[in-house]
């Protein structure tokens, strides 16, 4: 199992704080992207963990169900937050 580190996102529209996240990316491993399906799939499949670093502080990506369905989210210090928003965009 891969510890994967998360540093972009891309969600549509972009600006829109309720629509979800589309794809998750990072540098590691010389740069990749998923689809949020994937991470998911990945994550309750055990096969890696997701995280970001913002400020040096270190939040893991988790499966949250909610009203549509499954989505991700990051947990830390003992609660979900919205960090992954924040992220910048990911460039194809």
């Amino acid at each position: 199992m891969a510890d994967v580190r998360v540093t972009c996102i891309n969600k549509v529209p972009r600006d829109n704080p309720y629509e979800g996240i589309t794809h998750l990316g990072g540098t590691g491993g010389g740069g990749w992207r998923w689809t949020r399906q994937q991470v998911i799939d990945s994550i309750n499949a055990k096969t890696n963990t997701f995280y970001t670093l913002v400020g040096g502080k270190r939040a893991d990506i988790g499966v949250v169900r909610g009203p549509s369905g499954e989505y991700v989210r990051t947990y830390a210090d003992e609660k979900w937050d919205d960090n992954l928003l924040a992220l910048p965009e990911c460039h194809s």
